[in-house]
């Protein structure tokens, strides 16, 4: 059966496993619940155990076509990995369609905790495909495909969660948030940008506005480098959940309170990478990230340009100790 491509036992991906939380207690159970956003190319299984080390609640995948997945045992295979450590764990998936982003919840459903829409992505390539923010204007599809979600899913825990961006006019935001409530969505995470806006400040107040008009948990999304930052976004807005993204990439610790990423979590992202087979690419990368703001401009050069895992290795044994 598929996926055979799950990091686990023979008689776990025969049988499945269950989740180890119903992921919407978290909301309940934690003063802010610590999130790692869905980052294309980044937050797949090898990083997602990373952060987990240093008190992220909740990771999501990076973002999936959902069509593509349905129909490509392929894709399925190169797009989706997990193991039992991996959990509470969501799905975030690009879909237009509620029956193909039903069926892709049936899939992941025996080994996830829930998945997410995208209806964020302001790529122009996502919008020409119908993925992603040009959801925002299309309520009703919204509700439709949450509601397909929940009639096809049986698993009573399975949530189904949207992340957006913010409307220039509010007040069709909260609409949008207040008809997918009334669909079933588990809880809403909101990048406060509009899909115009890439480096302008994040707008807080909407997402506030947004918390006060619905019911169900709201995650804050956009510009959070800090566990300070975490804090004062979550009393700033009510937020129930933080989400951070390029934050974590540049130091994975965030969650715990570090400034910069310790030599500890580098030998760790080091240790992880090398258990579960991680591309070089990929390997080299986070490193890379990690390594932004405590390297000077010479050691970038050298560092950045190596070329294998061995290098790398070399590297950090000959300058940080890193075994």
């Amino acid at each position: 059966m598929w996926p055979d491509n799950i990091d686990d036992s023979s008689l776990s991906r025969q049988m499945g496993w269950s989740p180890l939380k119903n992921p919407v207690d978290l909301f309940h159970s934690e003063p802010v619940v610590k999130i790692c956003a869905p980052m294309v190319r980044y937050s797949k299984l090898s990083f997602r155990t990373l952060v987990r080390k240093y008190d992220c609640d909740l990771c999501y995948t990076p973002m999936i076509i959902a069509a593509d997945f349905v129909k490509s045992l392929k894709a399925r295979h190169s797009e989706f990995t997990t193991n039992q450590g991996d959990h509470p764990l969501i799905v975030q998936f690009a879909a237009k369609e509620a029956q193909v982003l039903a069926d892709a919840a049936g899939l992941v459903s025996p080994f996830a905790d829930g998945i997410d829409l995208n209806c964020g992505c302001p790529q122009r390539w996502a919008m020409a495909e119908g993925y992603g923010a040009c959801l925002i204007n299309k309520p009703q599809l919204i509700q439709e495909m949450v509601r397909s979600v929940r009639n096809q899913v049986e698993k009573p825990t399975f949530s189904v969660s949207i992340k957006i961006r913010i409307h220039g006019d509010l007040q069709r935001t909260v609409d949008l948030c207040q008809k997918a409530e009334s669909a079933g969505v588990s809880w809403i995470s909101v990048h406060g940008r509009s899909v115009e806006e890439r480096h302008q400040p994040v707008r807080y107040d909407a997402i506030k506005a947004i918390k006060d008009s619905v019911s169900i948990p709201v995650v804050a999304n956009g510009d959070v480098k800090s566990l300070k930052d975490v804090e004062a976004i979550h009393q700033r807005t009510g937020a129930d959940g933080v989400m951070v993204a390029r934050g974590l990439l540049a130091n994975p610790a965030l969650f715990t309170g570090y400034e910069d990423t310790p030599l500890q979590c580098v030998q760790d992202w080091v240790d992880i990478a090398l258990e579960q087979g991680t591309p070089f690419t990929c390997f080299h990368h986070h490193l890379m990230y990690m390594l932004e703001r405590v390297t000077s401009k010479q050691e970038k050069k050298i560092f950045n340009v190596l070329s294998s895992t061995s290098a790398v290795l070399d590297y950090l044994r000959d300058n940080y100790g890193v075994r």
